[in-house]
């Protein structure tokens, strides 16, 4: 295989969540060790503690979840959550940011521009302009079929789509922007994901990008007893208006095991009241995640896609609780790789919890089909795979080959 020559120029479209930047940095990583240069569009606030102080953002305006028009009531799940990140957030944010991606593109003269599949400008503008663009995928639910079931919500995303098209793209277009027809890469395998049944010509599955993070908080290392399991309890970092009685009746659940465990609660709102330490169990506002599941047994968590991945990377076994969103997909994808239990966010109590979490630790099978997904994940590639089909795409090379890739031949 010929090499890309250096020089060639990457730019990630992101949006202002955590989750889809965070794959981004290792791959960015990757680029640049191979002698390419990297940026981002997004909103800097969000986006420059998570990719490193001295990465280049172009400034992107946009609405924020959690604030102004794009607050989404705790109790807006199923098909209504859906609604509502798209209407109220996806596709405002996507014209809010269009105008910058085009100045970021004009400015930058990105070779691919890598557009995130929930945030829309990149693809459309991308397109307008004439640029090639590639998909980062940060979760698999669209590809898997998740909306087969609901024909109606499926047409009307489209149409939604269309009309986003109309005003920021170019209406003669006709790929569908959350999926690039040269190069959407899946940051999970089919070991967890299952076959897709859209994209799948196109659909390059790299596994977890894992890579170090420029924005971990402290961690008191000195807490966690080595000869004692450690168990993991955390909603992510969008999740805490809908978390609090879930969070309060999972510590109930530890405590009454603390016989057994030692757990770190993450509690970034303090929806549980005042900070504790003690022996059996710790309540932070944030973690460094990636460190922690290294010496983690289990974890207790929403089946957001990351955390959900970074965990099988490990082979953790999880109790997975979806909320919204794609949650309840990745949730059946975990249970079907027999690597967790699912509990019932809204109706979980104490007893239930617990039981879920005896389960995944002492039931083998979970471990074990944990293990098998992680090896899948780490056999992918990971952000050095998808470096890799980035360079193919600046080269304008033919992206036709299987979804899946040997390892030799990355």
């Amino acid at each position: 295989m010929t090499a890309t020559p250096p020089g060639r120029r990457f730019l990630f479209v992101v949006p202002p969540l955590v989750g889809h930047v965070n794959p981004t940095v290792g791959v960015a990583a990757e680029l640049k060790d191979r002698g390419h240069e990297v940026a981002w569009a997004g909103l800097p606030e969000v986006v420059q503690p998570l990719v490193g102080p001295g990465a280049t953002v172009h400034r992107c305006a946009g609405p924020v979840i959690g604030e102004g028009g794009a607050e989404r009531p705790p109790e807006v799940r199923g098909p209504g959550a859906l609604k509502f990140l798209w209407e109220e957030f996806l596709v405002p944010l996507a014209e809010a940011m269009a105008p910058d991606v085009a100045r970021a593109i004009e400015e930058f003269r990105p070779d691919v521009v890598v557009a995130d599949q929930q945030t829309v400008a990149g693809a459309l503008v991308a397109e307008r302009l004439g640029v090639r663009w590639a998909t980062s995928a940060t979760t698999s639910a669209e590809f898997t079929g998740a909306l087969d079931g609901m024909p109606k919500i499926d047409a009307w995303l489209d149409g939604l789509l269309a009309g986003a098209r109309g005003r920021i793209g170019d209406p003669r277009g006709t790929a569908d922007p959350r999926f690039s027809p040269d190069l959407v890469l899946a940051f999970t395998t089919e070991e967890l994901a299952g076959r897709p049944v859209r994209a799948a010509g196109h659909i390059r599955y790299v596994g977890p990008s894992i890579a170090e993070r420029p924005d971990e908080p402290d961690f008191p290392w000195e807490w966690l007893d080595p000869g004692r399991p450690t168990v993991l309890v955390t909603l992510g970092t969008a999740n805490t208006d809908a978390g609090a009685r879930f969070l309060a009746a999972s510590r109930e659940a530890v405590r009454a095991r603390a016989d057994r465990f030692q757990t770190v609660i993450v509690d970034p709102s303090g929806v549980l009241g005042h900070a504790e330490s003690d022996k059996n169990l710790l309540t932070v506002p944030r973690i460094p995640q990636l460190r922690l599941l290294e010496r983690v047994a289990a974890v207790v968590c929403h089946a957001g896609h990351n955390t959900v991945c970074e965990a099988l990377w490990h082979g953790v076994p999880l109790v997975v609780a979806p909320i919204r969103d794609d949650q309840p997909v990745v949730a059946a994808q975990v249970v079907a790789a027999g690597a967790g239990v699912r509990v019932r966010f809204g109706r979980a109590r104490a007893a239930a919890l617990g039981e879920a979490i005896d389960a995944v630790l002492d039931e083998p099978g979970h471990r074990a089909a944990a293990e098998r997904v992680g090896a899948s994940f780490r056999a992918a590639g990971g952000a050095r795979a998808a470096a890799g089909h980035l360079e193919r795409l600046a080269a304008g090379a033919a992206t036709t080959h299987s979804t899946t890739t040997p390892e030799g031949e990355r």
